[in-house]
């Protein structure tokens, strides 16, 4: 028998890594300043990240809706001009909330996903492959 490699979403800090098999994420988090959220969702294709749809919840210091967003629940749906992504960044920080993560029905925090990496070094955020 051989072992099948999925698509997978990969989580990596300082040496930290951890593969979770998965064909989409999403991930929220809440501005700094304005404390409104932001969520975008992604579907991993491929070797890459693609925006399937992003929102904000609300407008204010830098976080106005693009041109062509739609309302939609209480919060501006819209899909970047350039939506695919090889790698996300994420920074950490004491002083901003944490990024919510959320593959299949499993949502929790950045640091619950990544328990172990150190808290004071970005995340990236890429598409791999896992065991499935």
């Amino acid at each position: 028998m051989t072992d099948m490699l999925a698509a997978a979403l990969c989580l990596a800090a300082g040496g930290f890594h951890l593969a979770v098999p998965a064909d989409g994420f999403s991930l929220s988090w809440r501005h700094s300043i304005e404390k409104i959220e932001w969520r975008e969702t992604y579907r991993i294709v491929g070797e890459r990240l693609l925006i399937a749809d992003a929102a904000i919840q609300g407008s204010g210091a830098g976080m106005d809706p693009p041109e062509g967003a739609r309302l939609e629940h209480g919060a501006w749906h819209y899909r970047p001009a350039q939506p695919w992504r090889d790698a996300l960044t994420l920074s950490r920080s004491e002083y901003a909330g944490d990024y919510t993560l959320c593959i299949g029905s499993r949502c929790a925090p950045l640091e619950t996903w990544m328990a172990g990496a150190p808290a004071d070094v970005p995340a990236e955020v890429t598409a791999c492959r896992a065991k499935g």
